[in-house]
């Protein structure tokens, strides 16, 4: 078997393990937190038995690892289980599964995700490799500064910061995100203009500077210094000689920071209401709704596992060394 098809499997068993050790760290670290559904809807004042009567109807008084199991079964089976919040004091069941309360806002997260990454990609490959083509230059601190900048202000300020800007002092853009189902799609873009805006501004600063230092390390190796010698421009070191090469490293920041746009869009989703996955996360934890916060927990995790698996496996099969073996 060629070594880098062992190589990829390796990676992949490598990756199924990572997720079977976060499912078990997520439903443990849930578990261990003190309190309860239960609890929380009874209230202090509730008595002891009713109490245990209640957590014995949510399945809470088995064994943990018998309910892990059962949840881990569950996932492999497209079962996430089904949500606490319909429940109430009186017995009354109204709940919903957790697929049909998770599933449209994982496709609303992405749907912003993917926006952003559209814009964030090309734009800081773009800037990347024209800041390395004029290294020193005014245009090469420019950006660099102004990157510099972005990528030291959180999340949340950048976004209060463009709310401020384009949606108070000159409204061009709504402030709320308060896409609905069945939307046009140019009023969803229109509506996530800031939530998107403010997900490029935080990433593109972080791909850009990894793609310009990838390309200049790149720069000082004897093959780029035989091209030069051969009179190839600048721009055709960089495009023909230098990119391809630096296309592992640039890779796996890309699939670093479009984790990012998944995993970390919480925060971004609470400042402009936006209805996602990461809004429905803390809304569950608010309402200790464990089954959902469970989902959530998993998909994000699932997504930065997945992603920077590709960007490994990017990383091995553009790696000669391993194309070519000796």
């Amino acid at each position: 078997m060629h070594p880098i098809i062992i190589t990829v499997l390796q990676r992949l068993a490598l990756g199924i393990l990572t997720l079977f050790l976060v499912s078990l760290v997520i439903f443990l670290s849930l578990d261990f937190l003190p309190g309860d559904f239960g609890e929380a809807l009874l209230g202090q004042s509730a008595r002891e038995d009713t109490v245990a009567a209640f957590r014995k109807e949510l399945g809470l008084d088995r064994p943990i690892m018998i309910r892990y199991f059962d949840w881990v079964g569950g996932v492999l089976t497209g079962d996430l289980g089904s949500s606490f919040s319909g429940r109430n004091a009186s017995g009354i069941d109204r709940s919903r599964t957790v697929v049909d309360l998770v599933a449209p806002r994982l496709s609303n997260t992405l749907f912003l995700a993917l926006t952003a990454a559209v814009i964030a990609v090309p734009l800081s490959l773009f800037l990347g490799i024209t800041t390395a083509l004029y290294r020193g230059s005014f245009y090469d601190r420019a950006i660099n500064v102004t990157t510099l900048t972005t990528i030291s202000f959180p999340e949340f300020f950048v976004g209060y910061i463009l709310i401020l800007i384009l949606a108070t002092l000159y409204p061009v853009f709504p402030s709320l995100a308060n896409i609905e189902e069945g939307s046009p799609f140019l009023d969803r873009l229109y509506k996530i203009a800031l939530p998107a805006m403010t997900l490029t501004l935080v990433i593109v600063a972080h791909m850009m500077r990894m793609t310009r230092a990838a390309i200049i390390n790149l720069l000082a190796s004897p093959y780029i210094e035989m091209a030069r010698l051969k009179g190839a421009s600048a721009s055709e070191v960089i495009l023909r000689h230098a990119l391809p090469n630096a296309w592992a490293p640039i890779a796996t920041v890309i699939a670093f920071n479009l984790a990012y746009l998944v995993v970390g869009v919480v925060v971004v989703e609470v400042v402009f209401v936006y209805p996602g996955i990461g809004q429905l996360m803390v809304d569950s934890v608010t309402v200790r709704d464990v089954p959902v916060v469970q989902a959530c927990a998993l998909i994000f995790a699932a997504t930065y596992i997945i992603l920077n698996l590709i960007a490994d496996i990017i990383g091995i099969i553009t790696n000669p060394r391993i194309l070519h073996p000796r």
